[in-house]
């Protein structure tokens, strides 16, 4: 099984790093890092990512993350591939759903038994169902 790979958009360094150990402690996960809606596609084009988490609010402009998770899921190519929001707000965690993406969690919930299993959901799913 080859290693995992988790784009991470829009967050600060330190929670980028809190993101980063998370997800190669309990998953092995590499974690990539983008900043706006123009490299995130850059790299979904480059290399194969198996989940995308977006800030709800952008770090570098705190611009709303849900408009990357709405261009993500208008192409084609990556109208299946798991997006989280990550955020502490219900409201922002149902809205993200009702565009397509899987239910996330907040920076409160990083280390919680509930997002590990949210996550383990879809980095130990079976890989030939994630591969473009």
């Amino acid at each position: 099984m080859s290693k995992r790979r988790v784009l991470d958009v829009g967050n600060c360094g330190p929670d980028h790093a809190a993101l980063r150990r998370m997800f190669s402690m309990n998953f092995g996960a590499e974690l990539l890092q983008t900043h706006h809606l123009a490299d995130t596609l850059e790299v979904l084009k480059q290399q194969p990512v198996d989940l995308v988490v977006i800030n709800r609010k952008l770090d570098q402009d705190y611009s709303d993350g849900v408009e990357i998770l709405k261009r993500i899921k208008e192409i084609p190519e990556y109208a299946d591939l798991p997006v989280m929001i990550i955020t502490n707000y219900a409201e922002h965690q149902a809205a993200a759903v009702e565009l397509g993406a899987v239910e996330g969690f907040g920076k409160l919930e990083i280390n919680s038994k509930e997002t590990r299993a949210k996550l383990s959901a879809i980095l130990e799913a079976d890989q030939t169902k994630l591969s473009k």
